[in-house]
């Protein structure tokens, strides 16, 4: 009796086939997270949207909304892609797992039938005694009644490897059966958000095309924004020189020297770089940090000292780190700014309403400092800075990525 499988090269296919499934279903469970997470971030902006067309004005900030939600959009359809291909990985993986086992059922039945057979023309006793006592001696009679049990026990291990492997075939199919309807599936979802994109892209125009002739009311909001941009950058830059100056009288010493507790909180807070929480518990980056483009005006730039980060109506803002209140400074009415030191470190929290903590507060990370201010057009936004000593950095490369 010769087999016709091999049972190492089997066991090594299902090994690695397992392998390569396991690592593209890790692989498709981080895609499909990133992917919920960015329709999450276009949900959140929709509801910001909707707070802003309350106002049925047309604003600066409802075309930076849409600019923001169409890259999300690119980023989801980007998703999808990657996740369609990944499952086409998973499908061909399964297609040629059933082929082999298709083809390895094959060599089983095949085996089986002819042992069968076999059995099936030595199934009686006469038959039985012939094959024996047509041996050459005592010894070879011995050696063919094991080999017909042998044959009896191959039949019923055969018989239940078989329906073992028809079970695993079964489960196959299904699995095969299930991914492609989430192909499918995925498929029709990237064409919702592909013709999504296309309507997105002609409201982003006429957003545009409305705000090209509020020219003069751009300008003046601009100059305005610049304004206050410069009277907080002067407030900042003058409370660090003045707690510098302080270390180094109380120190008599000319060079600006931290404490060790200073020291501390200076390496805690720069080993925890890209690492801080966000200032609010929701939002989304709706300015980067550094020069910009101005959306509508042609020819002109904006410098952005810190990053923008627009929320919800009532919002709440928190330190990113524990530290010492050193300044609260008010830019106008409805815009005031609070200043944490963390050691040489500076966070700087602008455009709030309402204050809630006080100059020598000390605080701890994501305690709350205030509210985010919501102005007529029902925008509300942060501002958000990080200093060290006297250098701007940009935040950023502090807080943790979304």
């Amino acid at each position: 009796m010769t087999s016709l499988r091999h049972p190492q090269t089997i066991v090594l296919f299902f090994l690695l086939s397992a392998m390569v499934t396991a690592l593209f279903g890790q692989e498709q469970q981080a895609l499909e997270n990133d992917r919920k997470k960015i329709e999450a971030e276009i949900k959140y902006t929709n509801r910001l949207l909707e707070e802003t067309r309350k106002t049925k004005q047309t604003t600066l900030y409802e075309l930076r909304l849409i600019a923001t939600k169409i890259n999300r959009r690119e980023e989801l359809i980007s998703a999808l892609r990657k996740e369609l291909v990944v499952l086409d990985h998973n499908i061909n993986s399964t297609e040629d797992g059933i082929d082999h086992l298709n083809k390895e059922l094959l060599a089983l039945k095949e085996e089986y039938a002819r042992v069968a057979f076999f059995a099936f023309r030595h199934k009686s006793d006469y038959n039985k005694l012939i094959f024996l006592f047509s041996a050459s001696d005592l010894n070879q009679a011995y050696q063919r009644l094991r080999y017909l049990d042998q044959i009896a026990e191959f039949i019923r291990k055969q018989a239940a490897l078989i329906r073992e492997k028809e079970g695993v075939k079964q489960k196959d199919l299904e699995k095969l059966k299930m991914q492609k309807a989430g192909k499918t599936a995925l498929l029709d979802k990237q064409n919702i958000q592909l013709l999504k994109l296309e309507q997105e892209e002609a409201q982003k125009k006429k957003v545009e095309s409305a705000l090209s002739g509020k020219e003069k009311q751009l300008r003046a909001a601009l100059r305005q924004k610049e304004k206050e941009a410069r009277k907080l950058r002067k407030k900042i830059e003058d409370i660090i020189a003045r707690e510098m100056e302080l270390k180094k009288s109380k120190t008599k010493n000319d060079t600006y020297a931290l404490t060790p507790e200073e020291k501390l909180l200076s390496g805690s807070f720069s080993a925890n770089k890209g690492k801080l929480p966000w200032p609010t518990e929701k939002g989304m980056v709706s300015e980067t940090f550094g020069v910009h483009r101005h959306p509508v005006l042609k020819n002109v730039k904006t410098k952005n000292n810190g990053l923008n980060i627009v929320t919800s109506k009532g919002s709440r803002v928190r330190t990113v780190f524990s530290g010492e209140v050193v300044s609260i400074v008010t830019i106008t009415t409805t815009n005031k700014a609070v200043i944490v030191k963390h050691g040489e470190y500076f966070s700087v929290y602008a455009n709030l309403d309402e204050v809630f903590v006080k100059k020598g507060d000390h605080l701890t990370t994501k305690e709350n400092v205030g509210r985010v201010h919501t102005n007529t057009k029902g925008k509300t936004e942060l501002h958000f800075e990080i200093w060290k000593g006297k250098v701007l950095l940009n935040p950023s490369d502090w807080i943790l990525a979304r």
